[in-house]
């Protein structure tokens, strides 16, 4: 993608797939709506693809992603049939948010694709979406993705395609996203890793002489909001726990905003120090209420940022 980077802090929210929900959350001074999900989760879930087409049906203004796509899982050319035709059937609002799983290796066997190769599926992948939406006749002799004479038609809206956000927590995953992503989108992070993983994608970026403007810095944060700080980051950590199945208590500071209104604040002024500049927020309350934090965020703590 190309363009001046923009500055102003943007901020979304992932939803599943209730369309009162979106369309409340639409209603909202926000600027996104991400859909996330999985094939064969540890707890039940929505899945992905099938979220985003819900979203594209309730909402008009606010921009649509996934986040994220275990894109190892499908096969690139039904990705990009599905995207583009989203894309037109929502005037060109889509970003496509891509990781390569692995948490949950039942999905891999589920779909016959083998864990070892997600990484390397994903960097052949990537590339090939861009062909296969310029609604050209391709092929592609890849190892994992060949294809002979091949047209994808019609194409997306967006020229070029919707923009490809690469999620991501290790090094490998910063140099995808340098070299052939458009933006970042990092989960689990604190802002110092935050900062680093830039300076590492931007050094990535530097070596092939890729110019990053227009490169969106997106940062995945569980988030919870309470007047009680202590009890926050109990309920994040229990809730979030229960997703990855690993006790976060002692770590809960460095893998989420959790805390009062003036804590979480200072978290997400750490995120936009470090470089973050599209927040897409997943709250966590546990026991308590999800529409509490929104409102707290969109409110009281989003006005100090945007």
């Amino acid at each position: 993608m190309t363009g001046r980077v923009e500055e102003r802090v943007k901020a979304g929210f992932v939803v599943g797939g209730c369309p009162d929900q979106a369309a409340r959350l639409e209603r909202l001074p926000i600027d996104s709506l991400w859909a996330g999900g999985h094939i064969a989760s540890r707890n039940p879930s929505t899945e992905a693809m099938i979220t985003l087409a819900r979203l594209s049906a309730v909402t008009e203004r606010v921009r649509l992603g996934t986040a994220v796509l275990p894109l190892p899982l499908y096969p690139p050319a039904v990705i990009a049939k599905q995207v583009a035709d989203l894309d037109r059937a929502t005037g060109g609002r889509l970003t496509l948010g891509v990781g390569i799983g692995g948490e949950y290796p039942q999905e891999f066997r589920a779909c016959r694709v083998p864990r070892r190769e997600r990484g390397r599926r994903a960097d052949e992948a990537i590339p090939l979406l861009r062909r296969l939406w310029t609604a050209q006749w391709i092929s592609h002799d890849g190892p994992f993705y060949p294809m002979t004479d091949v047209r994808i038609h019609p194409a997306p809206v967006q020229p070029g395609g919707p923009p490809i956000i690469v999620a991501g927590r290790k090094e490998r995953a910063m140099r995808r996203a340098a070299l052939v992503g458009d933006g970042w989108m990092p989960y689990l992070y604190s802002p110092r890793r935050y900062a680093a993983a830039a300076r590492t994608i931007r050094a990535c970026a530097d070596e092939v002489g890729r110019d990053l403007s227009g490169f969106e810095w997106c940062a995945f944060v569980f988030v919870n909001i309470d007047r009680d700080g202590t009890r926050a980051r109990q309920e994040a950590a229990r809730t979030i726990g229960g997703t990855y199945n690993q006790d976060l208590n002692d770590m809960i500071d460095s893998v989420a905003a959790a805390g009062t209104p003036e804590e979480v604040t200072r978290r997400l002024q750490e995120f936009v120090a470090a470089g973050a500049r599209h927040f897409i927020f997943l709250p966590v309350p546990g026991a308590g209420a999800a529409d509490a934090v929104v409102r707290t965020l969109v409110d009281e703590i989003l006005p100090a940022l945007l």
